[in-house]
């Protein structure tokens, strides 16, 4: 069976972040933004607030929740059931619950329990991007150890596999799981091109790749060209979703388009 590959806009509401940090002056630009990556072919936008990029400070949930609640009512009002917030939080989730309904992008894979509870007890779909379990929620140490632990993509289907079975058993709806081998977390950069294709060794599930800009793709990281390659490898595998940067949706988009032509 053919995927239609669907694409994730990342919007980071973070001053620190690798690629885009600083970039979002007011709320209103923020808005601007999400409008013209929906415009521009993504279905759905990753909002982000903590840059996780190797040896950013942590921040609060306050912190966190102060940079996300001047644009995320406006978000979930005009784009309902299309933004996913993410954050390893409890407290931002129970804030944002509050005021309406996201999609959980959790990039420590839900090793919290608290985070668990929260996915069941509001129904929520949930994206568990994978990091090692020897980690925990500690994502600095995770990028400071990269390479040390000998993480193979069997191993990381086999973590997310796990994960989600905990997820369904909570009441979460394993039709809503998205699984993402967390590229970039806690693993060495020469496993990163394997883990592109992870999609194959998870024929029944919903894979989400994110690869955009990533440091283990180069000098010219930044350029669409070596993120195509990359995006192909994805489809090809048979991934459902791609988490890009604003300015690599529209190259991807025709790349997607290409596919069905």
């Amino acid at each position: 069976m053919t995927v239609e590959t669907e694409i994730f806009g990342i919007l980071n509401l973070t001053p620190d972040s690798f690629s885009d940090g600083g970039n979002i002056s007011s709320p209103q630009v923020a808005l601007d933004n999400v409008a013209t990556m929906f415009e521009q072919g993504a279905s759905y936008i990753d909002v982000g607030a903590e840059s996780t990029r190797p040896n950013a400070t942590p921040i609060s949930d306050d912190e966190e929740w102060r940079r996300l609640e001047p644009v995320l009512p406006a978000l979930l009002e005009l784009y309902p059931g299309k933004i996913s917030v993410d954050s390893y939080h409890p407290n931002t989730f129970r804030r944002i619950f509050d005021i309406g309904k996201v999609i959980i992008n959790d990039v420590t894979a839900f090793h919290n329990p608290e985070m668990i509870e929260i996915a069941a007890d509001n129904n929520a779909r949930c994206i568990i991007s994978h990091i090692p379990k020897y980690f925990g929620v500690d994502i600095q140490e995770a990028h400071q150890s990269r390479g040390k632990l000998s993480i193979t993509p069997a191993q990381v289907r086999e973590e997310l596999l796990s994960k989600a079975s905990e997820l369904a058993n909570t009441g979460v709806d394993k039709r809503g799981i998205i699984l993402d081998p967390g590229i970039g977390f806690g693993k060495s950069l020469k496993i990163y091109r394997d883990l592109l294709g992870i999609a194959k060794l998870l024929p029944e599930r919903t894979v989400m790749i994110g690869y955009s800009k990533k440091k283990f793709i180069g000098e010219d990281r930044n350029e669409p060209g070596p993120n195509l390659v990359l995006g192909a490898i994805a489809i090809d595998a048979g991934t459902k979703y791609l988490r890009l940067h604003q300015d690599l949706i529209p190259s991807h988009k025709r790349l997607i388009s290409s596919y069905s032509a």
